[in-house]
Order: structure tokens, then C-alpha cells, then sequence
């Protein structure tokens, strides 16, 4: 969805108040311990990698990932997943917000097991209170944003059960699959507190995730409200890629050499760069939710490439030989039930 640009005057008002209203646990801790040493956390730079897991959770359960800034420094960043009143809430206070909360009264199912029950989707008339005829118009282009949610032959049904299908192949949850993306977000959310990039409108930096270097750039461009009955909100633009390593290429190479060069660079490109907005992991945890084939997608196939959580034979496996299909082909209601992914 292309966000709603309301006043860059109120966002600047947003990003001055970061700062005083971030009162989280982890915001108090200043170091941690690993194999008896002690490392200093972000914003400190470290002039080594620290012989650190990336991402790696420490016994008290606080998550961290390992950033790299532009100045080449490595530093230990918390991102542990909490819940807390949503971003961009009263008096635009940003905080992590409920980030594990699952809409268990509408998808029982999906709060249990982490993923949903396609019996319990087809007869889902409603989310949050708010018709499916009603999130589906609000989410395509030209209804509450110009490029929408979703494509203009897709409804917000058939996303959730393409995405779902997507997620039950890869062997996965989409709690499990949206955490890295939440990682990013905290990740943000440190940057702001402690007013690292407060002075720029675009960010750029790195972290380190399952042995992969992945490339950050993020800034705020103005102001979406949520498609949902939900206090979700977002104001940022987040894009993360990674580079292809020379085996991974080869054997996209070898296994899609039916595809022409162009098309292939195109698989490439959808497997390894995501451009989406903070209010996409709140959706995925909340509602099992990408958003559709528009510029803001995040797919759970490339989130799951891109951050190391399965290898591209691995991907590659779970749908055999039509990975280029699934990635480019949008969710329209009669392909789920009749075609589609299975």
C-alpha cells in the first residue's frame, strides 16, 4: 500500500517524542554475557564480530542480532519481541506494540497451531468486526491507500489462504516465519531511541542473520491506517536484501533453465529483496497476512530466503520446479480454490 500522506509535520512530531517513550526492559540493559565475556550493546561499535549467534537468544530470553554500520562497526542489538501498547498509538507514542498478539477470537485455530484452518477461513464472514467485502475494498489500490494491500483481483480471503498454503509447504508457522521481520523493526525502533539516524530521512545499514549479511534501508514517509478494526499503523518505507552466493545462483540456474534470462533475474530478485512497512509483521503474526502482490508485498518464501531459515534447495523442494509461478502469481479466489497452491 502506498501510505497515506497526511503531515510530514505530525511524523516529525512522532519521531521528537521516540525517545522519552521507549521504557522497555531491554532499553535498561546496557551489556550481556557470552562464553564468560562481556560485550557492550547498541549503539556501542565493536571493532571485531563478536563470536556471537546472529540471531541469538541469552538465557534471560533476550533476543539479539548482530547490526554493522556504515562505519564498519559491529554492534549487539536487543530485538526481543514484546507486547506493549501498539506503535503509533496514544499521543503517537512509538513503541514494539503487542507484536505476539494472534487474533485468536476470529482464527482459534491460528492462535493454537500457528497456522490457520482453511475450513475456518471459508467461513470466516468478518475480521475484527469488519466485513470481508469491506477489508477487501478498504485493501485494494484506490481504496484506503492508491497501490493497496492487495492486487485488484485478490480479496483478503484468498490471501490468507495462498499465504497460508505458502507457509504450511515451507514446513513453517507464520509466527515463526514473521519474527526476523519483527527483529528488523526493533531493530529501527533502537535506532530512533537512541537517536542514531533521528537527523536522515533514509537510513541504510546491515545485520548479520543464520550466517547471511543482509542489507538494511528505511525511512519514514508518511502515514497509513490499518485496513483492520486494529490500532495498527505504520509511516515507514523498509526495504532488506541479500546478495545470492555463487551456489545459490548456479542451482537456480540449473533447476530454471526453462526461464529466460530476464525471468530468471526476476526469480532472483523476488527471492532476495522485500520492500514492505512496519505494519506487515504485526499483520502476519495477528492475522497470518502479507499483504498482496502489490510493491509492499513481503512473501513468506523470500523472508524465509533472505534471512537463512531454510537453504534455497530446501525452498526449492517444497514446490518443485514452479517457484517462479508461485512467487509471481497473485492469489485471486478462484485459483486458491480450484487451482493454485495446494
Amino acid at each position: 500500500m502506498t501510505f497515506k500522506l497526511k503531515s510530514m509535520f505530525t511524523l516529525y512530531l512522532c519521531l521528537l517524542s521516540v525517545a522519552p517513550c521507549l521504557h522497555s526492559q531491554e532499553s535498561k540493559l546496557r551489556q550481556i554475557s557470552y562464553n564468560q565475556k562481556t560485550y557492550p550493546l547498541y549503539p556501542v561499535g565493536l571493532n571485531e564480530c563478536p563470536p556471537i549467534p546472529s540471531p541469538w537468544t541469552t538465557e534471560e530470553g533476550v533476543e539479539i542480532i548482530i547490526g554493522i554500520t556504515r562505519e564498519n562497526k559491529y554492534t549487539l542489538i536487543p530485538v526481543t519481541l514484546e507486547n506493549e501498547k501498539l506503535p503509533y498509538g496514544e499521543k503517537l507514542r512509538m513503541k514494539r506494540g503487542e507484536q505476539l498478539k494472534v487474533d485468536g477470537k476470529d482464527f482459534p485455530v491460528l492462535a493454537k497451531t500457528g497456522l490457520h484452518s482453511e475450513i475456518e477461513l471459508d467461513q470466516t464472514k468478518a475480521i475484527t468486526g469488519k466485513s470481508i467485502a469491506e477489508i477487501t475494498s478498504s485493501g485494494r489500490p484506490g481504496g484506503s491507500s492508491g497501490a493497496g494491500f492487495m492486487a485488484h483481483d485478490e480479496d483478503i480471503i484468498s490471501m490468507l489462504i495462498g499465504d497460508n498454503r505458502l507457509v504450511k509447504k515451507l514446513g513453517s508457522t507464520h509466527p515463526e516465519i514473521v519474527r526476523p521481520l519483527f527483529h528488523v523493526w526493533n531493530l529501527i525502533l533502537e535506532g530512533t531511541e537512541h537517536g542514531v539516524w533521528k537527523n536522515e530521512r533514509i537510513h541504510s545499514e546491515s545485520i548479520l542473520y543464520n550466517h547471511h549479511s543482509i542489507h538494511l534501508k528505511y525511512g519514514g514517509r508518511g502515514w497509513q491506517e490499518s485496513i483492520f478494526n486494529d490500532e495498527i499503523q505504520g509511516a515507514y518505507h523498509i526495504e532488506m536484501w541479500r546478495e545470492l552466493d555463487q551456489n545459490e545462483k548456479e542451482f537456480l540456474k540449473m533447476k530454471y533453465a526453462h526461464l529466460s534470462e530476464e525471468n530468471r533475474a526476476d526469480l532472483m530478485k523476488k527471492l532476495s529483496h522485500i520492500h514492505t512497512g512496519e505494519m506487515v509483521p504485526y499483520y502476519a503474526m495477528r492475522y497470518g497476512f502479507y499483504e498482496g502482490h502489490t510493491g509492499y508485498r513481503a512473501d513468506p518464501i523470500a523472508i524465509v530466503f533472505i534471512f537463512g531459515l531454510k537453504s534455497i534447495e530446501e525452498i526449492e523442494k517444497a514446490f518443485e520446479g514452479n517457484l517462479y509461478k508461485v512467487l509471481a502469481d497473485h492469489f485471486m479466489s478462484s485459483d486458491v480454490y480450484s487451482g493454485g497452491i495446494k
